[in-house]
């Protein structure tokens, strides 16, 4: 199986062409306003319509309410909704019920005691995201450019299908990808030249690492 690759916080129709080009299998969407890849409604509506060819299409939420996810499914038709918040394992289930939509639920880690609360997500998400533990007094949960300790995930018996952020760039995704064994990998401050704008070379160059990976079958 082919490993999948999620390019998350595009903003602009030319990286989501770019990621689309280089092969992404999944395109991210964030509506944080804290974060530098937040998206407004108008701005998210033209870049769905703008996305008429491959790409599954995830959007990010913190802890939003159900009129703020009715408005992204309206305007983006998200194939995924990433929850990247403290929801709880009933939030998880009740949004997977209410908007019919595969759910990806992100846990942060930073220890081994972090994955005491994987077996209640795993028995309600469809995915899951593993992800460096904010420091304290971060104002997000994600897209912060820091790696955990991917040893924390080695011989991980999950059943379900995982993906590993936090960090991640070009250099250092094959070692992610030997140690955790992970389905995926997603990125996003590993392919800015700025915080919230992307690099068309860099999301390249990051795609490229992960299937030469592959193809070295470090998995």
């Amino acid at each position: 199986m082919s490993l999948l690759v999620k390019i998350c916080g595009l903003s602009t129709r030319e990286t989501l062409e770019a990621a689309l080009e280089a092969g992404a299998d999944m395109v991210g969407f964030v509506f944080f306003p804290p974060s530098p890849r937040h998206l407004g409604l108008d701005v998210a509506r033209g870049l769905g319509e703008a996305l008429t060819r491959g790409g599954v299409r995830v959007a990010l939420t913190v802890d939003a309410d159900d009129a703020t996810l009715a408005g992204i499914v309206e305007v983006i038709n998200p194939d995924i909704l990433q929850l990247h918040g403290h929801e709880s394992p009933a939030r998880v289930a009740d949004i997977k019920r209410k908007f019919s939509r595969e759910v990806m639920k992100a846990l942060p880690v930073a220890r081994a005691s972090d994955l005491a609360a994987l077996p209640d997500y795993a028995a309600v998400a469809d995915r899951i995201l593993f992800d460096a533990r904010p420091p304290k007094g971060a104002t997000r949960p994600g897209g912060l450019g820091a790696v955990f300790d991917w040893r924390l995930l080695e011989n991980l018996d999950l059943k379900l299908p995982f993906m590993v952020s936090g960090g991640l760039d070009a250099g250092n995704v094959a070692d992610a990808l030997r140690l955790t064994r992970a389905a995926g990998v997603d990125v996003s401050s590993g392919v800015e030249r700025a915080p919230g704008v992307k690099d068309v070379g860099m999301i390249g160059e990051f795609i490229r690492a992960v299937r030469a990976s592959q193809e070295l079958g470090v998995r």
